[in-house]
């Protein structure tokens, strides 16, 4: 796996399970990276939809991925505070072209008081038929499910108060 440098513009590719391009983030700044962990964020960037659809971002996001967390968090600075939107996925890899993850379709809002909602339970069980997803995934989502809630009732990683204003901080010396 390909370890982006810090500082370096890359792209971020969701997919589906069945291997489908999913949606396609442009020009976003690697702030850290690692074996384990990548750290990027952008603000006004291009998204790509997989039916050619674009739109772009409104508000500057921090955007975490860890190697062995079966979901993503970004982290998104509003005028009212920060709000998370989390997605169940597959563990992140990086290479020449992105850095890339399965989209599972379940996802975590978190809003600026730590309160959250778990969406888009149908279009998962939809997705999860259609798609054929093994028993085995289906137990590591829902686990993942679990953990994550964990993660944002304890303010744990990308929760955490100081995160998003010190990465950033960090990323706007990039601009």
């Amino acid at each position: 796996m390909r370890i982006p440098m810090e500082g370096e513009n890359i792209q971020i590719h969701s997919y589906k399970h069945d291997g489908h391009l999913h949606r396609v983030w442009e020009d976003t700044t690697v702030l850290k990276a690692t074996q384990k962990l990548v750290i990027v964020a952008n603000d006004r960037v291009r998204v790509t939809e997989s039916d050619g659809r674009s739109w772009i971002t409104r508000e500057p996001a921090i955007c975490y991925f860890h190697s062995q967390a079966w979901f993503n968090v970004i982290g998104m600075l509003r005028e009212d505070g920060i709000y998370y939107y989390c997605n169940i996925s597959s563990p992140f890899i990086c290479d020449d072209e992105a850095l890339k993850y399965i989209d599972y379709d379940l996802d975590i809002k978190v809003y600026p008081d730590m309160t959250f909602q778990l969406l888009d339970e149908d279009e998962y069980e939809r997705h999860r038929r259609q798609m054929n997803y093994p028993d085995v995934i289906d137990g590591i989502l829902k686990k993942n499910v679990n953990q994550l809630i964990f993660w944002i009732r304890q303010r744990k990683g990308p929760f955490s108060a100081e995160f998003i204003d010190s990465w950033y901080e960090r990323y706007l010396t990039y601009r």
